[in-house]
């Protein structure tokens, strides 16, 4: 692997070990995106589609050896974003200007947009990283974005 250091070789069997719970050394590849985020990496559900992963359990296995280049591969991949983008994203929703945003149009946007959650995903997303609501039903959604994001 000349993409990854020792460091990341070490880190990457060590994840994929995790996921593969037969101790056969290969791991579902229903659990490619989870293997990948549990790595600190954050790829879209397309972008795991596109590398190998699976929307069904049982459909393929993936060796250590098909993995690493999946992780390298996933590494640099730039169709991600980060902190800063989904700030700037969440801008748009925030019409005075002042850091806060309806809770609503936030649960909105998780289930409709991009990735979706289900509703049971977002309810977790909520109760683990976001704010209470105010009085008028406004959230500030920096904290939100900081908890969600951080690594």
């Amino acid at each position: 692997m000349a993409d990854l250091s020792e460091k990341e070789v070490e880190k990457g069997t060590f994840a994929f070990g995790i996921y593969d719970f037969e101790g056969v050394g290969t791991m579902d590849a229903f659990y490619l995106g989870s293997c990948l985020r549990a790595l600190n990496l954050n790829p879209t559900a397309s972008t795991v589609e596109k590398l190998g992963g699976t929307k069904k359990k049982g459909e393929k296995q993936i060796t250590i050896e098909e993995f690493l280049p999946i992780y390298s591969q996933a590494k640099k991949d730039k169709d991600c974003g980060v902190y800063e983008d989904f700030v700037e994203c969440m801008k748009l929703y925030d019409k005075e200007e002042n850091g806060l945003m309806a809770g609503a149009e936030l649960q909105h946007i998780l289930l409709t947009l991009g990735d979706k959650l289900t509703e049971a995903e977002c309810a977790e997303c909520f109760k683990d990283c976001l704010d209470p609501e105010d009085e008028d039903g406004m959230v500030p959604y920096v904290p939100f974005l900081k908890k969600m994001t951080a690594q």
